[in-house]
């Protein structure tokens, strides 16, 4: 990875921090979805999950991942191109999923050193977080 190319990775993640650091979950507004489409659109990745329309509950969110034509948040990840990796080779800026609730799962942005920004039960809001154990990553670029 190119340094310019390194260097748009840790703004656009510092972006996201800045963003929803401290902010309490709320489906539709601060969630991890909503967290990992800005911090994609920070890097310039297009993503269709505006065609899904607005929702406020658990219910509404899965009614709106159906309606795009996902049964989880990985398989649209997968749906808008981004390449799996393992989740050890994740740098800044990539997207790791962590063990949550289907078909969900709980998206995160890694932030470095093994942390990611990320929404946790026990936490106010989100806050950057040590996973212990990881589902899938994908490589944002």
């Amino acid at each position: 990875m190119t340094r310019p190319a390194m260097l748009r990775r840790v703004a656009a993640a510092q972006a996201t921090v800045d963003r929803f650091k401290g902010r309490p979950f709320r489906f539709g507004t601060n969630d991890c979805a909503r967290m990992v489409a800005f911090h994609l659109k920070q890097l310039g990745v297009p993503l269709r999950l505006a065609k899904a329309g607005s929702y406020r509950s658990r219910l509404g969110a899965t009614r709106a991942l159906r309606q795009l034509g996902y049964d989880s948040l990985a398989a649209a990840l997968d749906g808008h191109g981004l390449t799996r990796i393992a989740p050890a080779a994740a740098v800044v800026g990539d997207i790791v999923e962590l063990p949550g609730e289907p078909p969900f799962g709980a998206l995160s942005v890694a932030v470095g050193n093994g942390r990611v920004l990320g929404y946790h039960q026990d936490a106010a809001g989100a806050e950057i977080l040590q996973p212990t154990a990881f589902v899938a990553a994908w490589r944002a670029a």
